[in-house]
Formats: structure tokens, sequence, C-alpha cells
């Protein structure tokens, strides 16, 4: 009793401590947002110290989090929710119930999660993919593919690949009453990462090429090359997503090596042979003057490292190491970023390249966004930035996929 009692009152003492650290002051429900980053925080402590003990995994804590809010296929008056495989990979289908003139539109939706974490059967993925079935009578595929650190780059793409090319047969198109011509593949967060990967893929099958109007990308991670672009430094405490927490996490996809880890936070990673691909990602000429403010460009360390990790150079895990002449290909595209993230940079140099390389790209900036709201939407904690978010992703595709 004496330890748990102790526990309980070092947990209350952190979490006074986190709950009064500043956060910008743009941010609508502060205290909201306060509460779920002293609680990250606290979880991040509790996981370093665990790991030190030798009790479990730093990433394990998290995924056992992230396991409570999973929910059952429960269907509804509107949608018929069934868990089903494509390709032998766990898939959530969503299917509107109500009879339709013409064919309907799809979205294929790829959860976040670091690839880490995650599951199309946590409540807030389950929320808004039955939301988005049910607003745009559209038949929605949620894939629930391999994580990390068993199962490392590349597996999550080659599943998230797998289900959509199963589903793209003409066949189950027709099965489940979709317009072949009005497809989309979207995701937050790492799953944003999947959607760039995936349609990179595909347009360069000509088997597949054209088959997916749209993507969407909302707050995703694009590249591991530089970890000190301005929104690493400005945001490099969080709120919600700190730099050395999803350092720590998300490179477990790329290699589970705690050298490598270290490296990364001095930006000390990447190999003298990759110098050539910086100018895909280097924020000085493709950052918008806006968010340059006063940083100065220091290109990353390179050769610090004996190792190699091929990975990191590798387009599949980085999507914007591919050539203008690749990007030119690719569909309409929607992508989101926010501003008190990490990730912001990764978004909107991709925004930029896009654009230069011609494809249509819509882009929404939060200018009050933390990094995974839209996982934030649901019970218990209902934040507003979460539904804005949603609700700016669903207008995109109600006006593009009809």
């Amino acid at each position: 009793m004496g330890y748990k009692t102790l526990f309980f009152g070092l947990s209350c003492i952190l979490f006074a401590h986190y709950i009064y650290m500043p956060i910008p002051e743009n941010i609508e429900e502060p205290w909201k947002v306060r509460m779920i980053d002293a609680v990250i925080k606290i979880t991040s402590l509790l996981a370093t110290l665990f790991e030190n003990m030798g009790l479990m995994k730093f990433e394990d804590l998290f995924i056992i989090l992230m396991r409570i809010q999973n929910t059952e296929p429960v269907s509804d008056e509107n949608i018929t929710v069934i868990d089903t495989d494509f390709s032998d990979i766990p898939v959530r289908l969503y299917l509107p119930k109500r009879k339709s003139e013409r064919q309907r539109p799809a979205v294929i939706y790829i959860h976040g999660g670091a690839f880490v974490t995650g599951s199309f059967k946590m409540l807030p993925y389950d929320s808004i993919n039955r939301y988005t079935a049910n607003k745009l009578d559209a038949v929605v595929v949620a894939p629930d593919y391999r994580l990390a650190p068993k199962y490392p780059f590349p597996a999550a793409l080659e599943d998230c690949v797998l289900v959509i090319k199963f589903f793209l047969q003409d066949k189950v198109l027709e099965k489940y009453g979709v317009d072949p011509s009005r497809i989309c593949i979207s995701g937050d967060s790492s799953g944003g990462t999947l959607v760039a990967a995936v349609t990179q893929e595909l347009q360069d099958d000509p088997e597949y090429k054209n088959k997916i109007k749209a993507q969407i990308l909302l707050y995703p991670g694009l590249q591991a090359i530089d970890t000190s672009m301005p929104s690493y430094r400005e945001n490099e405490h969080g709120p919600f997503l700190s730099r050395k927490v999803a350092i720590k996490v998300t490179y477990l996809y790329l290699a589970e090596d705690e050298e490598l880890v270290n490296a990364i936070l001095r930006n000390e990673h990447m190999p003298e042979e990759s110098r050539h691909l910086f100018k895909f990602v280097n924020w000085s000429d493709l950052l918008p003057e806006k968010y340059k403010k006063n940083h100065v460009y220091t290109e990353p360390v390179l050769g610090k490292l004996n190792a190699s990790y091929p990975a990191f150079m590798n387009s599949k895990a980085t999507p914007l190491l591919v050539s203008d002449s690749q990007l030119q290909i690719l569909p309409l595209t929607y992508i989101l970023t926010c501003e008190h993230d990490i990730l912001r940079d990764d978004g909107l140099i991709y925004v930029t390249r896009l654009r230069n390389a011609g494809v249509p790209v819509t882009h929404d900036h939060i200018e009050d966004g933390i990094h995974g709201a839209l996982s934030l939407a649901t019970a218990p904690i209902y934040l507003r930035l979460g539904l804005r978010i949603r609700d700016k992703y669903l207008s995109w595709l109600e006006e593009n996929l009809q």
C-alpha cells in the first residue's frame, strides 16, 4: 500500500507540474490541451522508467493506452460495419444501407500511430470512418497493417498496397457498388505518410495508374533526413507530440537501434552518400517565408554513424525524396497542416513541391492546430479542434468525390 500511495502522490505532483507548463496562446480549449499534454508527458516519463527497469519497452505503454480505445464492428440503422480481410490483411468495412441510384464513392482510410501503435478498431478511427460513410454515402475501407518494431519497414506499406490493389479489382468494386472513378486514399500522421507512399507506388504501376482520384494527407510526416526544421525546433516539447517521443517511437519503423535514436536527436544520422537528397527537403528553399521566421538553416551532419540505414534514403519510407517527375503524375491532393506540430514543415514542403510540379493541391493550415487532434474528437475529450479538422476533411471529400 505504501508504494501505491507513493506512486499516486508522485503522479499527482507530475500532473500538477505538467498541466501548468506553457502552451501556445492561440490554442482553443487550453485546459483540455493542457490535460492531454500532461497525460502524454507522464506516460512518456513512466515508459522511460519502466524501460530502464527492464519491465517493458518504451513503446509498450503507449500501445496499451491505444488498445483501451478499441471497438467492436457495430452496425447501426445507416451503416453495416464488417471486420474481414483483403489478401489476408484485416480490414474494417463501412457499407451504407440506404439504396443508391448510382455507384458510390470509396474512401480508403489509413490510420496513424507512428507505425507502432493504432488500429482501425480505435474509437476515433471507427468514429471518423462511420461518419464518412454516412455523410458521403460512401464505402469506407480501413486496413490494419502490421506494426513496428515487430514488423519494420516496408511491412506497413506492403500491407496497405496489397489491401488497395485487392479492393481495386473490378469484381470487388462491383460487389460493393463502388464507382471506380471516385476512389480516394486518406490518412493522418503516419497514415498520411503511408498514403503518400502508396499513391506514389500505385501511380508508378501501369496496371493501377490513374485508378486513384485523390489523396488526403492530414498532418503527415514525409521525411527522415532533417529533424531540425523550424517546426521541430518550435514544437520540440509539444503540445501532444514532442520531438523526443516522436523520434524514439516513429523511427522503430525504420531501425531499432538506440544509438541511431540519439544520432537522430542530434540530427547526425545521415550518411555521406545522402547529400544529393537534401535538395528535396531543404526548408530554406522550399518552406514559405512565413514559416522560416528567424531560423538559420544548418545542414544535417553527415557520416557520423558507422552503420548504414538504407530506409532513410528510400522514398517508400520518406515520400518527400521522390523526384519532381514522379510528383507530376500524382492525383488531386488535399493536405492539412497544424501550426503547433513538429511535422508541420514536412506537409508545407510537400505542398510547395506538388504545386511546383503542377499537381492540383488544396492546403488547409490550422493556425491553432496541434498534432493528432483528429484522434481527440471523440469521448471522453471531444476536442473542438478535432471536430473542425474532421469537418474540413469531409467538406473537401464531399466536394471532390461527388
